[in-house]
């Protein structure tokens, strides 16, 4: 059996020393380097050189493991362990100079994340989990939020980037939280809004259409904080990010009913 805080340990040293490559690229970015992968869909050098010093840093952690990152770097096909990585989750965030943007990691486990690191690159936050190890936030340990009502929520989410297919619906849904939360965030990066969900900052968090690269490490994060991920239709396991809800115990039931009456 993997030593899995061994695991996250090593994640947490690359991790660091690509956000460190990030942060002195972020002090002269040019957006005009910028490729355009689809609608609303972006990625830069910087994306695709933390991605590349990822991949060579986490290769001796777990020898034996594949890769599936969002910029298509590769080292073998995954069996029983891979890694998903997404190397700048925020990228849109990061072109306009604007915080959060994040690194995020985890290592699953025949399909299930494990293990997983979310940096808030520039922002001197570091949250890490592993299986049955808890969650941390840099040294200090953390739990989702002990709001027991939705009505005491702040909920956050992401607006889809190309798939406007299910807009109406996310529009609605929009308007009931709007109603009767305590307020709606989009930051921009749902690997943060899912290790915000894990220390209590959010109480609930979803969205559609993102991939398993932004979601993965953070389901370990709020499971291990001791909140709840599934889909839309509460479904727990087999997430690959299309649908993802993630919130504390307490508030789940009622928030995935609201989120399902609409959105699915």
């Amino acid at each position: 059996m993997t030593d899995l805080k061994k695991v996250c340990d090593g994640i947490v040293k690359a991790v660091l020393e690509t956000e460190d490559f990030i942060k002195k690229e972020a002090l002269n970015f040019d957006i005009s380097r910028t490729e355009v992968k689809g609608m609303n869909d972006f990625v830069s050098y910087v994306d695709k050189k933390s991605e590349e010093m990822l991949v060579e840093k986490l290769r001796p952690v777990v020898p034996e493991a594949g890769f599936i990152a969002e910029e298509g770097t590769s080292s073998g096909a995954c069996g029983r362990y891979c890694w998903i990585i997404d190397p700048l989750d925020g990228t849109t965030n990061f072109l306009h100079g604007l915080q959060p943007y994040a690194i995020s990691v985890a290592l699953t486990d025949n399909g299930e994340p494990v293990a997983g690191v979310v940096c808030n690159a520039g922002g001197g936050e570091l949250f890490r989990a592993w299986k049955n190890g808890g969650a941390w936030l840099n040294d200090k340990p953390i739990r989702v939020s002990s709001a027991k009502r939705l009505s005491d929520s702040l909920i956050a989410t992401g607006f889809p980037y190309n798939d406007f297919s299910r807009l109406e619906g996310f529009i609605k849904s929009l308007s009931a939280f709007c109603k009767t939360t305590h307020g709606m965030r989009r930051l921009g990066s749902a690997s943060i809004d899912m290790a915000y969900v894990a220390c209590g900052r959010f109480e609930a968090f979803y969205e559609y259409d993102l991939k398993i690269w932004d979601v993965a490490a953070g389901i370990v994060l709020v499971r291990e904080a001791g909140g709840r991920v599934s889909d839309f239709s509460g479904r727990e396991k087999d997430l690959n990010g299309s649908e993802i809800i993630a919130s504390n115990n307490n508030v789940f039931n009622e928030f995935q009913e609201i989120v399902s009456k609409f959105m699915t």
